[in-house]
């Protein structure tokens, strides 16, 4: 019996090969610049399916990845020639009002948990883009809205459930499987694959938010404004800053949340108006189901896209020069700078408590590169805009860097990302995952002797 045999009979839900009608789709992620061709896509329904599909690619000998939302920008997902764990239809999530935890499936997105939470008046911890899938987001970190009121995604998840290289599933929390849960929480999918998390939840019903953008001539003074706001910001307040396109050029944009007393918050947020002539400016008490709603832009499928990441101290004037000429560059209308605010109880977390490294205050340029598919258009001017950007932040940087982000071939980076937890991690990954199985995840855990993703 083949592989792809076998799984069928195994598992519940389908099995694509690339000669089936069903494999195209399947194999859909976000970049679609990504040509990887899988072997099999394994579409499971359940955690039986998944600890199936482990089972038979060791047994195969056959390289594995997961694919849960599929928004890894250098399409680790879908592993050449592979079998591809595909969790994108399991999806249910069930919240519990009393205990304020909510408990989902593997391949569900951060869309998916907000919507759920809505009618019990609470708010989860989550990214900035809908379409992004929770379990990848929080394996590896998860900067947010809420950061430095509630911490980074990874902060707020209370258990998981776990299938092992081996095939096992296990629960993995505070008390049960201890050193697995710490490793899971930052050390992205080396470990095994996820198939239900339970998260804390928050009555934020309603926060102070929005949307704020500003021609690019008038960047120094907002981001005057910007860096004074950040000198100064309470817990409460978490501000993301970037660079997008707007009809009428490049717009500096601020995209701030305010989870404290509303009148405050509303007087606070509304003087960001008066940094300059906005182009368009929406902030205001704003329903928790409705924050993520503007940047959508960022979550549709069918472009391509390369992304960068620097992570620096502050904003200095040496750092808002080079954001700011990389902002009137931009290369296409899709293409934006984000800079994430990285503070409060985010920050307090010891750096010990979870795998996550980077416990300091600090702001994770995202550079994000995008162009629609042409025949024209190999990409290769947008990514270089990209890496100028990230070359220039380079001496100003911290060490390492945002996991989640990193690129394939910036393995020293990933590592020096976890600062005085590499050592533990990569301890860990060769107690759970000693032969690598799982080597395609996001970011790959790879030292000397180690297997390497072809």
């Amino acid at each position: 019996m083949t592989a792809l045999q076998q799984l069928r009979v195994a598992m519940s839900g389908p099995v694509f090969s690339s000669e089936d009608e069903g494999y195209g789709e399947a194999r859909e992620i976000w970049n679609a610049a990504v040509v990887h061709q899988p072997a099999m896509i394994a579409c499971c329904v359940s955690t039986a399916d998944v600890q199936a599909a482990v089972t038979v690619a060791a047994h195969y000998q056959l390289p594995l990845s997961v694919k849960a939302g599929g928004h890894d920008w250098a399409g680790r997902s879908l592993r050449e020639g592979g079998v591809v764990i595909d969790l994108s239809r399991m999806r249910s999530v069930t919240v519990d009002p009393l205990t304020r935890a909510a408990t989902i499936e593997g391949g569900a997105t951060i869309g998916d948990l907000v919507r759920a939470c809505r009618p019990h008046g609470l708010a989860p911890v989550t990214g900035t883009v809908r379409t992004v899938g929770m379990a990848g987001l929080t394996l590896a970190g998860g900067y947010g809205p809420l950061a430095g009121r509630c911490g980074l995604v990874l902060d707020n998840l209370l258990a998981a459930e776990v299938v092992l290289a081996d095939g096992q599933r296990v629960i993995a929390d505070a008390l049960t499987n201890a050193e697995l849960f710490w490793a899971l929480r930052g050390g992205g999918g080396n470990f095994g694959v996820v198939t239900r998390l339970r998260y804390r939840l928050y009555p934020f019903e309603r926060v102070v938010a929005g949307l704020a953008v500003f021609p690019i001539r008038d960047a120094r003074v907002v981001l005057r404004g910007y860096r004074e706001l950040l000198a100064s910001a309470p817990d409460e307040l978490t501000i993301q800053m970037g660079v997008l396109a707007t009809p009428a050029g490049p717009g500096v944009f601020l995209f701030p949340t305010w989870c404290g007393e509303r009148a405050g918050g509303e007087k606070l947020l509304g003087s960001l108006a008066r940094l300059g002539t906005p182009l368009s400016f929406h902030i205001g008490p704003t329903a928790s189901k409705d924050l993520l709603a503007s940047l959508d832009v960022f979550g549709g499928r069918g472009r391509h896209w390369a992304l960068r990441t620097r992570s620096l101290h502050a904003l200095s004037d040496d750092a808002e020069v080079v954001i700011v000429d990389a902002g009137k560059g931009l290369t296409s209308p899709i293409s934006a700078i984000s800079v994430h605010h990285f503070h409060g109880v985010a920050a307090r977390v010891p750096v010990e408590a979870t795998a996550f490294g980077m416990r300091e205050n600090h702001l994770m340029v995202e550079l994000i590169a995008g162009w629609e598919p042409s025949a024209n258009d190999d990409g290769s001017r947008h990514r270089s805009w990209a890496d100028r950007a990230a070359e220039a932040l380079e001496s100003q940087a911290l060490p390492g860097g945002y996991p989640n982000l990193l690129g394939p071939e910036e393995q020293a980076r990933a590592l020096q990302s976890y600062g005085p937890n590499t050592k533990r991690l990569l301890a860990l990954k060769r107690r759970f995952d000693p032969a690598n199985v799982f080597a395609s995840a996001t970011p790959a855990l790879v030292e000397p002797g180690m297997a390497r993703v072809a």
